[in-house]
């Protein structure tokens, strides 16, 4: 499963939360790797430019073959926990759950008032009858955007400097801004400086792309919490 948060309250507030606004998993265990099509790669979630919608995307089946269907065997689970703080501990959540019959029909609830059935590979997506739920689901070039070798060779320098480290209190290790710098600049470029690399360039990914009324996921707050999962039938 993937988790992040967001803060649906104004436009400025969700550009600056955008860098958390994702969670990637592209090496899974055994377990996971065996089952591609309930194993997550990533979750995304953001607003409309009107503030309005929620889009989310769970992308799923990493390096899946031209061809490959979303299967009839998983549902796939949206969980949006809505709060009127970030320090607030009670909140309310709200579930999109998708799933798949044989035809390649899908079926997707938003709650107990919103649902949506049909087709939904086409490019415009499908839309529910009042149009407060629309999804789309099928084969899509994979969104993110990993350079492994600079960040291996990150990783590389760090586990050769970590005898010489000093941590802080909370046990983060203490770098003057040079090195901070130096370690910043590898994970943008490749190894030995070369240009970075995006690895998952050209691989395909299963994805399941939701907008749905904000209104209709935040009973609890405008604070959101999402994460997501897959769940055999």
């Amino acid at each position: 499963m993937k988790r992040l948060s967001l803060q649906l309250t104004g436009l400025l507030a969700l550009f600056a939360l955008l860098p958390t606004a994702q969670a990637a998993d592209h090496r899974d265990g055994p377990s996971a790797t065996s089952n591609k099509d309930a194993d997550i790669n990533d979750l995304y979630a953001w607003t409309d430019s009107g503030g309005q919608k929620v889009n989310l995307v769970m992308t799923f089946n990493p390096a899946a073959p031209t061809g490959t269907l979303p299967s009839d065997a998983v549902l796939y689970v949206f969980h949006l926990n809505s709060k009127q703080t970030f320090t607030a501990t009670a909140s309310t959540e709200v579930r999109i759950i998708c799933g798949f019959d044989a035809q390649q029909t899908i079926s997707c609830w938003a709650g107990d008032s919103e649902y949506v059935t049909g087709k939904a590979d086409a490019a415009q997506g499908l839309s529910s009858t009042s149009g407060k739920l629309k999804v789309f689901a099928g084969l899509r070039n994979d969104p993110f955007f990993f350079n492994i070798p600079g960040f291996a060779a990150t990783v590389g320098a760090v586990k050769s400097a970590a005898s010489s480290l000093t941590f802080d209190t909370a046990g983060c290790p203490k770098l003057d801004s040079a090195t901070s710098n130096t370690l910043v600049t590898q994970l943008r470029t490749g190894a030995n400086g070369a240009a970075p690399t995006d690895t998952f360039a050209g691989t395909n990914t299963l994805a399941i792309v939701v907008q749905v009324d904000k209104s209709l996921v935040t009973p609890g707050g405008p604070i959101l919490g999402v994460w997501a999962s897959t769940h055999r039938r």
